[in-house]
C-alpha cells in the first residue's frame, strides 16, 4: 500500500502545475515545464474546444519545412484525452533548443483518424481554410531556447463551408 501511495505521490508531482498558473500542465513531459529545470520545452495551451470529449494529440515537427506534416515524421506525440473544463496546457520536452513546429488535431469522437468534425490548430494560430488546410512551415514555427516557451493555439473547426474556431 505504501509504494502504491508513493507511486500515486510520485504520477501527480509529474502532473504538477506551473507555479502561478491556474491549470495543471498536463502529459508525460509536464516535469520539462516546471521552472528550473532548464530543459527545452514547449509548454502549448490549447483552447477553444468545440465539445469537451474525445482526445487531443500535439505533434511536434523539427526544423526541416519539407518534413512538415508529412506522415511519420514527428519529433514527438503526445494525445491524451479532452479535460472536462478549460484550456489544456500540454508539455512537449524538445530534444535540444533549436526551431519547432506544433500541430493540435482535436479528435472529437476519439476513434483515432481524421475526420471533417474534428478541430485543429498550429502553433502561431496561422489562418487556414478548406482549400488551405495545410499552413506553410514559416508560418507556424517558433524558436524554443533553453527553457520553456509558451505557445498557445486555438482549435479551428469546420462550420459549413469555413473553417473557424468557435465564436462566443
Amino acid at each position: 500500500m505504501v509504494k502504491t501511495f508513493a507511486k500515486g505521490a510520485a504520477a501527480a508531482l509529474a502532473f504538477a502545475s506551473v507555479p502561478g498558473a491556474a491549470q495543471a500542465t498536463m502529459g508525460p513531459d509536464a516535469a520539462a515545464c516546471r521552472t528550473g529545470q532548464g530543459r527545452p520545452a514547449i509548454l502549448v495551451t490549447v483552447n477553444g474546444f468545440k465539445e469537451r470529449r474525445g482526445n487531443v494529440r500535439v505533434a511536434l515537427y523539427g526544423s526541416n519545412p519539407r518534413t512538415f506534416l508529412e506522415r511519420g515524421q514527428t519529433v514527438r506525440k503526445i494525445d491524451l484525452p479532452v479535460s472536462q473544463t478549460g484550456p489544456m496546457r500540454i508539455c512537449v520536452a524538445v530534444p535540444e533548443a533549436g526551431r519547432y513546429a506544433v500541430a493540435v488535431r482535436h479528435d472529437l469522437n476519439g476513434d483515432g483518424r481524421s475526420g471533417w468534425s474534428d478541430g485543429g490548430g498550429f502553433s502561431r494560430n496561422p489562418d487556414i481554410s478548406l482549400t488551405s488546410l495545410r499552413p506553410r512551415y514559416e508560418n507556424v514555427a517558433v524558436n524554443v531556447g533553453p527553457g520553456v516557451l509558451g505557445v498557445n493555439v486555438v482549435l479551428n473547426y469546420r462550420f459549413g463551408l469555413s473553417i473557424r474556431p468557435v465564436r462566443g
